[in-house]
């Protein structure tokens, strides 16, 4: 668990004085870091009596191409904007360019919260 809340210094390095205690919906959860590899899920406890279903690691994308969605295979990330070492870490986050068995394309979804990987066609 990752406590998500503000700093306890100020800009100016000074300790800043809280008015309440951490509170539990303040807590995030580390990333997911979805990788390609044979696929692997875990399920996550959400608010509101919900599950989230979290992408550890996939093969498998849905690819659309102009109204027409396939279900491809990913064969590397090619490159990943979030992070420059996650390209080489073949780790795929919203808005990685990916090499599937029909080419490349671009992430657009994320799949370390929805669990599946969506993308779009490139040239």
């Amino acid at each position: 668990m990752k406590d998500q809340g503000r700093s306890a210094r100020k800009r100016t390095g000074g300790r800043l004085k809280h008015a309440s205690k951490k509170k539990r919906h303040q807590l995030g959860r580390e990333p997911a870091e979805t990788t390609v590899d044979d696929p692997r899920f875990q399920v996550i406890d959400a608010r509101g009596s919900e599950d989230k279903l979290r992408a550890l690691s996939t093969n498998i994308a849905q690819l659309s191409d102009g109204g027409e969605t396939t279900e491809v295979e990913i064969e590397d990330v090619v490159e990943n904007p979030a992070n420059v070492n996650y390209a080489r870490r073949n780790i795929i986050t919203k808005g990685a360019i990916i090499e599937t068995s029909e080419g490349k394309a671009r992430v657009t979804s994320r799949p370390g919260q929805i669990g599946q990987v969506n993308a779009v066609a490139i040239e």
